[in-house]
């Protein structure tokens, strides 16, 4: 069984990695900032049509962006694991 450190030796020898790598780090990059863009919007629009819930909201929002952020920078993390390792 292949353990990702294994894995990750491999693909490093590999020229094509590091374009993969780029490619997944950028993926990764924009995907966050779709997600936190369709919060924040989402998040507004909720805003405007229960103003007395706004603060509920807005702490949620925060939330799921926080969690967000953290689900991209783990996927970039992993890219430049493939990149430098």
């Amino acid at each position: 069984m292949f353990t990702l450190g294994i894995i990750l030796q491999v693909a490093a020898n590999f020229a094509i990695a590091e374009l993969g790598a780029a490619i997944g780090a950028s993926i990764a990059a924009v995907a966050a900032a779709f997600g936190i863009g369709k919060i924040g919007s989402s998040a507004m629009e909720s805003i405007a049509r229960q103003p007395e819930a706004a603060g509920d909201i807005r702490s949620n929002m925060i939330v799921a962006a926080a969690l967000i952020e953290g689900v991209a920078f783990f996927a970039i993390v992993v890219c430049f694991l493939i990149l430098f390792i």
